[in-house]
Parts: C-alpha cells; structure tokens; sequence
C-alpha cells in the first residue's frame, strides 16, 4: 500500500526545515530532501527482506557461513552505492570474537564544527542460524530465516544509506551507519564497538536503533527509548508526517537490542519496533509475512530523525531519571483524576443532551446537598434559562454552568404552575474556561498531559482527549503550568491549542468564554479552575 499523500507532507517539512538559508540554497536542499526521502521505496525494501530471508543463507547466524554470506550481500550493495567505509579491516568490516564482524559506513558532515559529532544509526543483520534450545521457541533444526528478525531492519537501514547516498543531501553533524553482528548472542556486536569505538564515544549524541519493523498492525510502530533525554516525544512527533502512523510511546527499556551498551555509557537512544508476534525466533518468520509497506513507512519515519537530529543545533542530553522509569511508572502517571464536584448537581434524560424544545430541560434529579437543591430546584422542573440565556440542550447547559459566575439567576418552569419561576443559585467550586486537568512531566519540558475532560467543557466540545499532550496554545510555546495557565487564561476566543494524540499532531479549536474588559477570565490557577464537573 501506498500513500501518494506522504510526497507534498515531506516537501513542505522540507521547506520548514531549510527556511533559514538562502533561496537558491533552499531550492536545493528542498530538492535534495524531495528524492531522498521519495528514494525510500517499498519495493526496494521487499528485495532485501526477500534476499535476506532465503534459504541461502541459512538464518545468517553470526560466525557462520550463512552469515559471511549475509555480510558480503550487504556490502555489495554498499558498494554500488559508493558510500564511505568506517570499518577497521577490509574497509567495511569491524572483526571481532569468533570472526564476527560489524559493518560500518560513515556519511560525513559538512559543518566544521559540528561534524565532529557522530549521529548512530544501527539495526543488527544476524540471526539464529538453525536454532538451538537457547535461542529458539522452536522448533529447532530447521532454518531460521529471521525475515522480520532482523531483516527488515537491516532493509530499512539499506533504504536511509540510499536516501543519503543517492540525493546529494548534505547534513551538519556526521552519520555514523553500522549493521550490527552477533546481536543474537548477547548483543556481541554492539558492546564489541562501545569498548572498541570507530569514533569517541562522546562525540555521539544520540543513536537510533531499528529492530524488527516487519510486521506493522494497526498503523503502530512501537518508539523505545523516548525518556532517555528530554524532549524526545515531542520531537519525534513532529516528524511523524505520515497521516495514518500512530506512535505508541513505551517506557520499556530491556537490554533486548543494539541499543542498551550505549544507554548503559549514558547515550540517549530511540529504538523503533513493530512488536512481538508468534513468528518471533521460529523458523515461521519467513519473507511472505512481512509488511514491506510499513518498512517503507517506518524507514520514512526513520529518515526523518536522523536529517532532524543530524541538523538541529543541540540534542538534549542524556537523562539518568530515566533508569528507574518503567511500564508500571507510566501506568501510575497516565491514571486520570476522578471528576470534580458539579457545580450545581442536576441530572436529565441523556436523550435531551443534543437538542430540546422550547419547553426548558426537564429535569430528573436534584443531588442532595448541592447547588440546586439548596436554591429550591426539584425534580420535574424545566429549566428555561440560566444566567440570562436560553437553555437549547442537556450539552449546552452544562457549558452554561460551567463558566457562569456567581450568583446566576434560572427561570423555570414548574408543573402545576402557568408562569415561569427565577431563582437565585450559588454555584459550587469555581467558573471553567477551558475544562481539562493536566500533569506536566520533566521527560516531556513545555508539554501539558491532559488528566481529566470535564463533559460539556469547551475542551470535551472540542474532542479534546484524555491523554493529549499539549504543545502550544495559541500558537504559542509555554515552559512549565504557570505559562500554560496564563495562556489558557488569557488568550481571546477562540483559543487554538497544538495536540499530539499517538504521535500525530492536530490543531483544535476551543469556543471558550470571552475575556472580560477587565482582563479577568474568572479563574483561578489550580487545577480545578480549568477542570470543574458540569453537572
């Protein structure tokens, strides 16, 4: 499958991204980015997952004859290519242990100082060869031909040394490419080079790691690796420029690839995998249950983040909060707040939310011991009007009570009665202009984390949802909750706000309460003042 959309998405990124050159400068860079990343092909992919996969090389165990062979079919390729060895030996090759041997090649940068820093980009080529009781569910004596595991990361770092390779695209800092052996025996490959490096460790800000993409479902890649340094989340995001990729952001962080010897040295990484599946270290994961659609996907999405991180002016450094952050963590941070009191505690027939007549909303509950109540409000009762205006629906009022200020006049109707009745009502807690509750998070700087929708809200009318990262409001950047609560406060209506939701970004509109003359918007700054109940 194709997505003919994807092609304009990255020409205007790469307007964004090359906006600070000159204009002959820009058309060149623009049209360096355009074949690059439309060099990135599925059926380009499929080639190297199906040759990698064959028989021939007998499930390219490290060491082996079958994963000689291996080694030698990508560096053909590298070599039509005319790319830059790195290796120590033979060109291409770090040689290690037991006639292992890494495969490095090195795209060099172009700015004099910042080329002497090295991004990594890696996937490890190797697998399990016939499988043994130590590394295979079985069964084992048979080929292992590892299409998924990892073929197709191994293709989808083929595709991103092509894009560079092929477009003419410079970058500031270097690209340091290594195809990683004996992964499959206990990461050998890659803590080989951490001991043994082909450039100092401390010129690499940042590695990425790519193992098993083959098997894209539900349109999710899986992204390791975000916590390790700040700002990661928010940073791969925006480059997520494919409409239908969703990004699901783990906090798992296992020595279970390429990637752990460089976090272990304090390197932050980011690691993208499509996940486990019943195929995993079986002879079954054969060429024919790829997704080579999703490689190209995934490979596109990869590209992305090596231009970015090889051309920003800084990286964010490593974070050691990071090490003691786990799945369980995260699930204890994204649990939502339970709701807030209501305001003025009523309920009505769920069929009345969309639209009534003009005879009020009828109303089947008053909750003992709030608002209503207290005002004299009783079950039965139409509510025609509340703080001077019209009741049109269950949705709509509750709107109107979140924001109104005390004290607010309801005219009624009640049975038994021929003319509306006004009550005074002193309405709980405080008005709501926005209608959410957030948490803010040192791993994700400048970000709100929604916790709480209040229904009704201008934020619940908006489909804001729970979960949703915040990332400007108003077209505008905050640093921590107070800048976010000033701008929520004191923007005019109507307020944009930039929302990440799965790693895409969409831009919603909120039909807030207009600023008084005053400047005042009747809220507070806790949390409560943006997230009260409705009801």
């Amino acid at each position: 499958m194709r997505h003919p959309i994807l092609k304009p998405l990255y020409v205007a990124l790469a307007f964004l991204l090359f906006s600070h050159i000159g204009p002959s400068a820009l058309r060149a860079e623009n049209a360096a980015y355009s074949a690059a990343i439309s060099s990135i092909q599925e059926a380009e992919a499929k080639a190297i997952v199906d040759a990698l996969a064959d028989d021939i090389f007998e499930g390219r165990e490290a060491g082996s004859r079958g994963g000689h062979a291996s080694g030698g079919f990508i560096i053909d390729r590298l070599k039509k290519l005319a790319v830059q060895p790195a290796g120590t030996t033979q060109k291409f090759y770090q040689v290690f242990g037991a006639q292992y041997r890494n495969i490095l090649v090195l795209h060099e940068g172009t700015d004099p100082e910042l080329k002497q820093e090295h991004i990594l980009v890696t996937a490890h080529y190797d697998h399990v060869g016939y499988g043994t009781s130590r590394n295979s569910f079985g069964p084992t004596g048979f080929i292992h031909n590892g299409a998924d595991d990892n073929a197709s990361g191994t293709a989808a770092l083929m595709e991103l040394i092509e894009a560079f390779a092929t477009s003419e695209l410079t970058t500031r800092r270097s690209i340091l490419f290594i195809f990683f052996d004996a992964e499959e025996k206990g990461l050998l490959g890659s803590r080989h080079w951490v001991n043994n490096p082909t450039v100092p460790l401390e010129s690499i800000p940042i590695m990425i790691n790519v193992d098993m993409v083959g098997r894209l479902r539900d349109n999710t890649i899986n992204i390791h690796g975000t916590r390790s340094a700040a700002g990661l989340r928010q940073l791969i995001s925006r480059h997520n420029h494919d409409p239908d990729l969703r990004l699901d952001f783990t906090w798992k962080n296992k020595a279970n690839s390429d990637h752990y010897p460089f976090y272990e040295r304090n390197i932050p990484f980011v690691m993208l995998h499509t996940g486990l599946h019943d195929d995993y270290h079986r002879p079954s994961d054969d060429a024919d249950k790829v997704n080579t659609a999703g490689i190209e996907r995934a490979s596109r999405l990869l590209f992305s983040l090596t231009h970015e991180f090889a051309n920003r002016d800084t990286i964010p450094n490593f974070r050691n909060a990071s090490r003691g952050e786990s799945e369980w963590q995260r699930r204890q941070r994204a649990r939502v707040m339970e709701p807030a009191p209501p305001r003025i505690g009523l309920r009505w027939n769920p069929d009345d939310d969309q639209a009534i007549q003009g005879d009020g909303l009828r109303l089947t509950d008053v909750v003992p011991g709030y608002a209503a109540q207290r005002a004299g409000l009783q079950s039965g009762d139409r509510i025609l009007e509340l703080a001077g205006e019209k009741v049109t629906s269950g949705e709509a009022f509750r709107g109107q009570v979140l924001w109104a200020k005390n004290p607010v006049k309801v005219v009624f109707m009640r049975d038994g009665q021929e003319e509306p009745q006004e009550l005074t009502v002193e309405l709980d807690g405080t008005p709501v202009r926005l209608g959410i509750s957030f948490r803010t998070d040192d791993a994700w700087p400048g970000v709100a984390v929604v916790n709480r929708v209040t229904p009704g809200s201008p934020a619940a009318r908006a489909g804001v949802q729970l979960h949703d990262h915040i990332y400007r409001v108003a077209d505008k950047p905050f640093q921590d909750r107070e800048e976010f609560l000033a701008l929520v406060n004191g923007e005019a209506a109507p307020l944009s706000m930039l929302v990440e939701r799965q790693g895409k970004l969409m831009t919603v509109s909120l039909d807030v309460p207009p600023l008084s003359g005053k400047g005042e918007t009747g809220v507070t700054d806790s949390p409560s003042a943006i997230g009260s109940s409705a009801e």
